[in-house]
């Protein structure tokens, strides 16, 4: 009894070390990192609302954490090409991807060509978030979005409008609208949401979804109007602006948004500590004003309260795929 003891005590105490030893690495990982600069990619140029807020969060955090976090634009693909690289990176925390609409989530559901799908990241935290706004050639007989839907109705297929590209999320928001209210409006993609506005401006189109700040310079010198802010509230800079839900159009919410997401598989200690991290420096007065004035509002939460947010988003999107309102590739 007294070895068969022994042999037991032994054997508990090999399997406690192997367990120490194998935890030992992930704890050491965590409370090291980050120890060298760490490449944040940016899958759009410089300029723009979602490199602002990358580079906004960037300092912030190489302030707390004390190392240089490196933006690294890499445009192409509508995004697919940095969300390739990312997914594709060794999944330690040093290469990151400033997570948007396009290259995390419709690109991937969309496209067989974009080498990497949406399970390859691992969510980190959702940062910020703009409502999409309707926006309307001046010329457009209607004044809101519900006019708009009894105008397309009565004039089927005749109004035009366009986006920056298929799939985006200006483009999204138009099916959206379609498919909330039975409206029959032709998609036109463009190669970016300047060269759209500027065919809602001349008038080859009708109309487009774009975010608050693209536009709003045209509003006020009557070029193009605001028919409807596609969120849950109206905005501050456009206060007599109603929203969709509030003109009797349900479910047809859009946002542009912005968050951080690292290659699938990163550590969960890394991953907390960076959701920690941002989420502190998304608090101070400062960058709430900065933010703000910007039309963006801040979002925050968990990794799991972002992973729970792209699974609706990617849902609305193989929605609209099988009602033939997007097309794959």
């Amino acid at each position: 009894m007294r070895i068969q003891n022994r042999l037991t005590f032994a054997l508990l105490l090999c399997a406690a070390s192997t367990v120490a030893m194998a935890q030992a690495p992930k704890a050491g990982i965590a409370a090291d990192y980050p120890n060298k600069p760490v490449r944040w990619v940016i899958p759009f140029p410089p300029g723009g609302s979602v490199d602002a807020v990358a580079r906004l969060v960037g300092q912030k955090l190489g302030e707390t954490l004390g190392q240089q976090f490196v933006l690294d634009n890499r445009s192409g693909a509508g995004g697919s090409l940095a969300g390739q690289l990312v997914a594709r990176s060794a999944p330690d925390g040093y290469t990151l991807l400033v997570a948007n609409p396009g290259p995390s989530i419709n690109n991937p559901l969309l496209s067989k060509d974009t080498g990497y799908r949406v399970a390859d990241f691992e969510p980190i935290v959702f940062m910020t978030y703009t409502p999409l706004v309707l926006y309307a050639n001046s010329a457009l007989p209607v004044n809101n979005a519900r006019e708009l839907v009894d105008y397309a109705r009565a004039n089927p297929d005749k109004l035009n409008g366009g986006s920056s590209g298929n799939g985006s999320s200006l483009h999204i928001g138009l099916a959206l609208l379609q498919t909330a209210t039975g409206a029959r409006i032709t998609h036109v993609p463009y190669k970016g949401a300047a060269p759209a506005l500027n065919a809602v401006l001349s008038g080859q189109i009708q109309l487009m979804y774009t975010t608050l700040t693209t536009g709003l310079g045209h509003v006020k010198a009557g070029r193009v109007k605001i028919l409807a802010i596609a969120g849950a509230k109206r905005l501050t800079a456009v206060p007599n602006v109603s929203t969709l839900a509030e003109q009797g159009i349900k479910g047809a919410e859009a946002l542009s948004w912005v968050g951080m997401v690292g290659p699938a598989k990163t550590p969960r200690a890394i991953v907390d500590r960076l959701n920690r991290e941002v989420n502190k420096a998304l608090a101070p007065a400062d960058v709430r004003e900065i933010l703000d004035r910007q039309g963006l509002e801040i979002a925050g939460g968990s990794p799991q309260d972002f992973g729970a947010f792209i699974k609706v988003e990617s849902a609305k999107l193989e929605k609209l795929v099988k009602a033939g309102l997007v097309q794959t590739e």
